[in-house]
């Protein structure tokens, strides 16, 4: 089922996708600091930090090399400040262990401080288009109503096999199909009920759609 998805998504991505800062040169380096910034943080809101923060740091070595009160001043504002020193102590590690090339393996970079399962998937896909899955919670979202999965998204069991499932269904585009699906989660696969159906290229192969029940998914339980 969702092999399908690939074509309707990527030709709905070429044609609205958001330009981003972080778009225009996907570098591994530049991909993973806004991978960071977005945790937590809306992107209008990160797009004046992430600029800053590559105008200072633009490569891994002087991130690497900052005094750590450079690094939280241009964090400031953004909060959660652990990650700001999990990113420097990963530039760190990057530098010591690989000679400042982020590492193009899904097991070094998962093994780096604050590097998590979905951001490593999307360093991976998006840098070096490795095949793997990106999965937060837009796209828990999106594919619980495209499968009108009624499974709780914060369960990891269901977490894990979204994962698999979407491994098995990846395109070559495998970058952009990742983005595709978050970016369809972040403008028109809304949460809090109110997703934007009529509008989505998922519409005719989507079932919660189907069967009117979009609104309710997904569950979401503590």
């Amino acid at each position: 089922m969702l092999e399908q998805l690939a074509e309707p998504l990527l030709s709905w991505y070429d044609e609205h996708a958001r330009i981003l800062p972080w778009r225009e040169e996907p570098t591994a380096y530049r991909v993973w600091v806004s991978e960071i910034m977005l945790q937590q943080t809306r992107v209008e809101a990160v797009k004046p930090y992430y600029d800053r923060f590559l105008e200072a740091f633009p490569t891994v070595e002087a991130l690497a090399a900052a005094p750590e009160e450079r690094v939280l001043k241009l964090w400031e504002g953004l909060g959660y400040y652990s990650r700001a020193r999990n990113l420097q102590r990963a530039a760190q590690v990057v530098v010591e262990r690989y000679q400042g090339q982020v590492p193009a393996s899904f097991e070094a970079l998962r093994s780096l401080p604050g590097v998590g399962d979905y951001t490593t998937g999307a360093i991976a896909s998006i840098a070096f288009q490795l095949p793997v899955p990106a999965v937060d919670g837009n796209v828990l979202r999106v594919i619980s109503r495209v499968l009108c999965r009624y499974d709780n998204i914060l369960d990891a069991k269901v977490k894990r096999r979204t994962e698999e499932e979407l491994r098995q269904a990846l395109p070559q585009r495998v970058g952009d199909f990742n983005q595709s699906l978050m970016e369809l989660g972040a403008l028109v696969c809304l949460p809090g009920g109110a997703p934007r159906c009529l509008g989505c290229p998922l519409h005719p192969v989507c079932r919660a759609a189907a069967q009117g029940v979009a609104q309710e998914l997904p569950v979401k339980a503590k």
